[in-house]
């Protein structure tokens, strides 16, 4: 219900009051003096004038409103429209029954991108999208090691042969590495590396007259082991629950084979290094990416299993270590550009094996391997196709590399 003006009641007032002035006026007995004509005309025309006066007003007012109500009215769908493209809805049809003119956007299926620190990465390639990486990696270490040959007479006193070896070996890995979305969560990758490989080995018997040290130096370069890998989102995203990605990995041995390569008949070293592990592999793996905004957590668990074959040249069959990698870590965005992750991997790497003892050839033992490695990495968007993507890993167990340097430079099509 519509309130009245105070206006309205204004000239209401004034129209009542003047009706009863009118009907006073008739019901005056005839005993009373008769008004003078001249000044009832005057007042009646007085009277019109107010009236005239107070409708002008009337009108003013009205138009005022109704061009405060046109204002009010576009100002209302100015800013539900403005709210609903926000939102990505569209424009309401109406307060009853809205029908949405635009399309909402698509809620991401993942978590956002991550700078990569792992093997694995942290998105998958959108369905019917290509990448291609090119990626350089560099990993250099530094072993020492003391052998013994002799025995012991007294604590500190040595009988015998000390042999002293300090080893430094430098990796460079050239790999190729393509993606394709075959679906919205699953995505094929190839990788080709090329390996560069150089070490030297120092050597100094102390316990004998020499008194230099002896250096040999091998190399090796060539294709490497080529790989392929399915990876597959296992769950949606709803923008704050856990997501799953699973991967299944298989290393073909398409490198120089490491047990082919000629031997120093001195030293016993090889004279030329492998760029491959000279067995097929799989690896299956499972990986968890948590959103806690600003940060991504992400996390993992892989297992490498590599089958055994006859190698010949006297070692007969071999069986290597399978190998077991854990890994965490946390990705920050520092805006829409960069990004930030910090993680530590872990991989136990069991000692490889003869089932039926050799007649040739025995491998050493070595023992079960802990290699534990620190990385940090930063992404940055150069293009909105094309990403520089930096890793630094330091090795913090006495097996682990001391350093891997790594430059990605993924392109999307």
């Amino acid at each position: 219900m519509r309130s009245v003006s105070p206006v309205c009641i204004s000239i209401l007032s004034t129209v009542f009051a003047a009706c009863a002035a009118r009907a006073l006026g008739a019901e005056i007995p005839s005993s009373s003096p008769s008004p003078d004509p001249a000044e009832l005309q005057r007042r009646l025309e007085q009277t019109e004038q107010k009236l005239r006066e107070l409708a002008e007003q009337i009108a003013v007012e009205q138009r005022q409103l109704d061009a405060d109500r046109r204002l009010l009215d576009a100002y209302r769908h100015s800013s539900e429209s403005e709210l609903q493209r926000a939102v990505g809805k569209g424009a309401a049809a109406g307060p009853a029954q809205p029908a949405p003119v635009g399309e909402a956007p698509r809620p991401p299926d993942a978590p956002a991108a991550t700078a990569q620190i792992f093997q694995e990465p942290t998105a998958l390639t959108p369905r019917g999208k290509f990448v291609f990486e090119p990626a350089a990696q560099y990993v250099h270490s530094t072993n020492n090691q003391v052998a013994l040959v002799g025995y012991t007479v007294l604590p500190a006193l040595t009988i015998g042969l000390i042999d002293i070896q300090r080893i430094e070996s430098n990796l460079t890995d050239l790999s190729l590495t393509a993606r394709y979305g075959l679906a919205q969560r699953l995505e094929f990758e190839v990788k080709a590396p090329y390996i560069f490989a150089n070490t030297t080995t120092q050597t100094r018997p102390l316990a004998t007259a020499s008194v230099t040290n002896s250096f040999f130096d091998s190399h090796g370069s060539g294709i490497g082991d080529v790989e392929v890998a399915m990876r597959a989102q296992l769950n949606r995203f709803r923008g704050d629950n856990v997501v799953w990605i699973g991967s299944l990995r298989y290393k073909t041995r398409t490198g120089t084979d490491v047990f082919q390569e000629p031997l120093n008949g001195t030293t016993g070293l090889q004279t030329r290094l492998a760029t491959g592990s000279g067995f097929n592999a799989i690896q299956p793996g499972l990986t968890l990416l948590f959103p806690s905004d600003p940060a991504v957590f992400f996390g993992g668990a892989a297992y490498t299993h590599s089958f055994a074959r006859d190698v010949g040249f006297g070692f007969g069959k071999v069986d290597p270590g399978g190998i077991l990698d854990l890994n965490m870590g946390m990705g920050l965005a520092l805006n829409e550009r960069a990004s930030f992750s910090v993680g530590y991997q872990h991989s136990v790497v069991d000692q490889t094996s003869q089932p039926v003892p050799a007649t040739g050839r025995a491998l050493a033992r070595t023992g079960t391997l802990q290699l534990g490695t620190l990385r940090f990495g930063i992404a940055y968007g150069l293009t909105e196709r094309f990403n520089l993507n930096t890793t630094i890993g330091i090795g913090v167990t006495r097996d682990s590399p001391d350093l891997e340097a790594t430059i990605r430079l993924p392109y999307r099509f």
